[in-house]
């Protein structure tokens, strides 16, 4: 049976979930309600042992002890929240904390501080004079040092993760696993490379609403297409923002009645901004906002983006090798082609890459000799057919030199191909190859 919700809806929703930091705590506080229940139910059965038992003042004193801690270290935690919002936007680039906003550790720790206060707080009032719930008072005793321990745990990964560098590892290892799934996904829907339908299109799905292309459903539009006989075309890359009544879908070809424009446009999710999900060139965008956000003269730190052009360096190496006809076409079942995408070349990914840092850091030695290692790397390792507009990556990158540097001994340390920018081994500067 179809499912009553849109499948653009329940991405939608599926988002919103990964990135709200309301709901995983809200289950914890539930949990926290219902094992207190629990505990107090096997305390009526005759259980722990004697040596567990605890006075009703005991029990009261360390419950409301443990209310109070729980209250404090979820207001510490809201404020490492603060901070890592400001170090963000601040030094590295807000289009992180669309990742920052969905850690599964962040999550966990404030379910658990949120569980145990929920779990001591029900406790307290079912403790009187003759009844104690000593089973839920150990539990929160234990509960507490499970949550200390967590934000040990916390408190050292972002301690750690906050560095520049260490999130541009994150974001690029994101983005290849990504670039890596949805390879392999298009390789393994494509049937062969045909043309789209001839002739115009018979129907243009219009957007309902203004937003960005977060994904879409490959499955679900060739599905469309096949059993209404049509050829559909999206005509943008994932991440393009299209306007209120845009043009989101071509239908071509129909031979029969054309397929209902809302539910096509179904399978096309919007949002306000982009997502990684199937959109590696996001991660890319993230790394290079970090670089040139370093590169800024409020922040000059050359350093920081030559670290951030080491997993831009890693990124095109798995890009580079990988096949990107710029277009898919997928067919269906019958072996005709019913779905046209388009995607991302090499030079679009190159050009993302470099282009940017290379106009910012064009008057730091450091990064114009890292860009330098780059692009000759890319032509030691990378397919003929990627080697050209590598090439012309050089000759625009030896133009912004000579520019910038005019003493001629400058010029020549600026154009040395160093992997490290300046420390790494020594090599004379020579003719882009």
């Amino acid at each position: 049976m179809r499912s009553m919700i849109p499948w653009a809806s329940a991405f939608r929703l599926r988002q919103y979930m990964k990135a709200s930091l309301w709901i995983v705590p809200l289950i914890g506080l539930v949990l926290g309600v219902a094992l207190a229940e629990g505990a107090i139910s096997v305390d009526g059965s005759g259980w722990p042992p004697d040596g567990w038992r605890y006075s009703a003042s005991t029990a009261s004193g360390v419950l409301s002890s443990v209310v109070g801690a729980m209250v404090a270290l979820l207001g510490f935690v809201v404020t490492i929240g603060v901070l890592v919002i400001q170090q963000a936007t601040g030094t590295l680039s807000p289009r992180y904390m669309r990742l920052w906003y969905r850690d599964r550790l962040q999550k966990t720790v404030l379910a658990t501080f949120t569980g145990t206060f929920a779990f001591a707080y029900s406790l307290l009032r079912s403790i009187e004079a003759d009844s104690v719930p000593d089973l839920g008072v150990t539990m929160a005793g234990l509960a507490v040092a499970v949550s200390l321990v967590l934000l040990l745990v916390y408190l050292n990964r972002f301690t750690h993760n906050l560095r520049p560098v260490a999130i541009a590892d994150i974001v690029g290892r994101m983005g290849e696993t990504v670039f890596v799934r949805g390879a392999a996904v298009i390789r393994g829907a494509t049937a062969r490379e045909a043309p789209e339908a001839t002739g115009g299109p018979v129907v243009l799905v219009r957007s309902p609403r203004g937003g960005a292309i977060q994904a879409y459903n490959a499955a679900g539009l060739l599905a469309v297409a096949s059993r209404h006989d049509c050829v559909l075309v999206v005509p943008h890359v994932i991440g393009d923002f299209v306007p209120p009544g845009g043009v989101l879908v071509e239908v071509h070809g129909s031979g029969g009645s054309p397929p209902d424009p809302e539910r096509v446009a179904g399978l096309v999710a919007l949002g306000a901004e982009r997502t990684v999900e199937q959109d590696p060139a996001f991660a890319l965008r993230i790394l290079v906002d970090i670089a040139i956000r370093a590169l800024s003269p409020a922040v000059n730190d050359p350093s920081t983006a030559v670290q951030v052009l080491n997993h831009v360096e890693s990124f095109l190496h798995t890009v580079g090798r990988s096949p990107l006809p710029g277009r898919y076409v997928l067919a269906g079942d019958d072996g005709r082609p019913r779905l046209a995408l388009l995607g991302r070349d090499w030079e679009d990914y190159l050009q993302l890459a470099v282009s940017e840092i290379r106009h910012y850091g064009a008057s730091s030695v450091q990064v114009c000799r890292r860009l330098k290692a780059l692009l000759e790397g890319l032509l030691d390792t990378l397919p003929a057919s990627r080697l050209p507009a590598v090439r012309a990556e050089l000759d625009l990158l030896r133009d912004s030199v000579e520019r910038t540097f005019i003493d001629p001994g400058h010029r020549a340390l600026a154009s040395t191909a160093d992997s490290q920018g300046i420390g790494g081994r020594y090599r004379p500067a020579g003719p882009a190859r």
